[in-house]
């Protein structure tokens, strides 16, 4: 698929149908995402996979009362994979902290922005364009702060990693939860970008 037609196509997804996603396609798309932009090369990223249904169920109960699902979590719920990607500040810390990078010490008022998570969304993005191309459909979606330390536990998920949110990814269905984009009118590019100044 030409790229311009894999970003066309990009949306997210919210009702999956019971066929499995075959583990090679999701090697191919971790493998993708691994080819993300990170500052100093520091790769300070993890992606758990959760592709049984007994993790992936784990993830509903931690997450949202799985006894009572509305319209959206009971689309989510038929997700066969979910990929939690996962960012380390002490990643970039250390790596910057090393005698190539000139600081010499771990301070984080060095970083302007969290370039550990924003790496890792960059990361999260070609997650999404990967499943397009695979003719696959997923959905990017935070997870409840309230939830965070239940994840944690159910995952093992190390303290040195936050969870930046949670990729569900499968074939998708008809039907289903309609997203903001069928409420809402794409912005004008004109008023979204800027030439020489604002």
């Amino acid at each position: 698929m030409e790229f311009s037609e894999v970003v066309r196509r990009r949306k997210m997804v919210r009702n999956y149908t019971a066929d499995p996603v075959d583990p090679a396609v999701i090697d191919k798309i971790l493998h993708n995402a691994t080819r993300a932009p990170s500052a100093g090369f520091s790769q300070g990223w993890g992606f758990l996979v959760l592709d049984t249904p007994e993790d992936v169920r784990s993830y509903w109960e931690a997450t949202a009362d799985v006894s009572e699902p509305d319209s959206w979590l009971t689309g989510m719920m038929t997700a066969p994979v979910i990929v939690i990607p996962c960012s380390s500040k002490d990643a970039y810390l250390d790596r910057y902290a090393q005698p190539d990078k000139g600081w010499t010490d771990r301070d984080e008022a060095h970083w302007p922005m969290p370039f550990w998570h924003m790496d890792t969304a960059m990361a999260t993005m070609l997650i999404l364009q990967t499943v397009v191309d695979e003719g696959l459909g997923a959905l990017y979606f935070g997870i409840p702060p309230e939830s965070d330390a239940a994840v944690r536990k159910a995952f093992d998920i190390p303290d040195a990693f936050d969870p930046i949110g949670a990729v569900t990814i499968g074939h998708p269905a008809t039907g289903g939860a309609k997203g903001s984009p069928t409420r809402r009118k794409r912005t004008p590019l004109e008023d979204v970008v800027h030439r020489g100044r604002w």
